[in-house]
């Protein structure tokens, strides 16, 4: 049984062209909880996807300022974890958990 509170970690995972490269390179970018730590990320993705990781890198993504019918709104940041595969490991994020 898992904890359920991995999964309040790993928010979704980031299906872009940009994505879609990295994984050729045993990468998978997921959106994580703007609170969630590396160590916590590196766990959350060995629990619910029985992988080993090698690395993790986060990064936020600052909200952007956009109109919407002529009004001006805020985007919410957004992290994003990178993490890295250990050679043999893979994740397919199109079938979900």
């Amino acid at each position: 049984m898992t904890d359920p509170r991995l999964f309040d970690v790993i928010v979704a995972p980031v299906i872009t062209e940009k994505a879609t490269i990295a994984s050729e390179n045993n990468q998978v970018v997921f959106r994580v909880a703007k609170t969630a730590t590396k160590p916590d990320i590196k766990r959350a993705v060995e629990a619910l996807f029985n992988v080993k990781v090698k690395s993790v890198n986060t990064l936020v993504r600052k909200g952007k300022t956009k109109r919407f019918r002529g009004r001006p709104g805020q985007q919410s940041d957004i992290k994003k974890a990178i993490v890295t595969l250990e050679e043999g490991h893979s994740i397919d994020v199109t079938t979900g958990l």
